[in-house]
């Protein structure tokens, strides 16, 4: 089975980005998580307005441009997971945020069109 992990900061603290010792722990948990199998992807999202939403309310379809200031939280980063049980991705997930710091990990299963 296969989760997306969507990474949400509090954007008055994203522009100070993690710190030289969380990138290191970061970087062997992601060498970890690969050497396993466990992790597809992963990166971080630009929090510098590059960004949009497109919306669609009945016939009409909107696009808005960030950035988005009046957001309580923002997606910092993504993981795509690849693991055996819902209890894994937790498991994985568990290990980042005590690493990553203060926020929150929103873990969704991805369903797989066959």
């Amino acid at each position: 089975m296969k989760f997306v992990s969507l990474w949400k900061v509090d954007p008055r603290t994203i522009e100070a980005g993690p710190t030289e010792a969380q990138m290191a722990s970061m970087g062997q948990l992601i060498g970890e998580m690969m050497s396993a199998g466990v992790l597809l992807d992963t990166g971080g999202v630009m929090s510098n307005g590059a960004s949009m939403r497109v919306r669609r309310a009945g016939p009409k379809v909107s696009v808005i441009d960030g950035p988005f200031t009046e957001s309580k939280e923002v997606v910092g980063g993504f993981a795509l997971l690849k693991v055996d049980s819902k209890e894994e991705a937790l498991a994985w997930m568990r290990r980042f945020v005590e690493i990553a710091g203060d926020g929150e990990a929103e873990l969704h299963e991805v369903t797989e069109l066959s």
